[in-house]
């Protein structure tokens, strides 16, 4: 495991203690960017998290990694929203998706297309169904997506 799975899925560990009902963990990251390494974690709830919703749950898990100082090298922790246009990961955003427009990008054109958009019919571990507005249903291996996340409209 390197050390950026196992930081993720300390902090994972420590947030299911700390987040109850009505904020549900949507990921944790571990990322390098800029020279910078970021701790970030998104939270939601019913409705939508707020600044002060993150505000509190930030400071709460800063006291935690204190106390459990696994983490290595210095990294500045942020937490925030997931976001209208983020990317589907688990099992239980697929889940909450059904029925939903989705936006899947993949890495390699299929038909000359590497961008679909449609209805998500249905998941499994390896693949996701689509209902593409032709009517006609896609099957696309989650191993050739590149991103797939809920339709953003304006």
């Amino acid at each position: 495991m390197s050390k950026r799975d196992e930081y993720e899925k300390k902090t994972e560990q420590l947030l299911q203690g700390l987040l109850e009902k009505p904020f549900e963990l949507v990921d944790v990251e571990y990322v390098k960017e800029g020279g910078n390494n970021f701790l970030r974690v998104y939270a939601d709830k019913e409705g939508g998290i707020n600044i002060n919703d993150c505000e509190a749950i930030s400071r709460k898990l800063s006291d935690l990694l204190d106390q459990h100082d696994y983490i290595d090298e210095s990294y500045i922790l942020e937490v925030s929203s997931p976001g209208l246009g983020r990317q589907m990961k688990k099992e239980k955003d697929f889940n909450r998706s059904i029925g939903q427009e989705v936006d899947v990008k993949l890495f390699k054109a299929v038909n000359k297309v590497k961008d679909y958009t449609g209805i998500l019919l249905s998941h499994n571990e390896d693949s996701v169904e689509l209902k593409l507005d032709n009517e006609k249903v896609m099957t696309i291996k989650k191993s050739e997506m590149a991103m797939i996340r809920l339709t953003v409209h304006f």
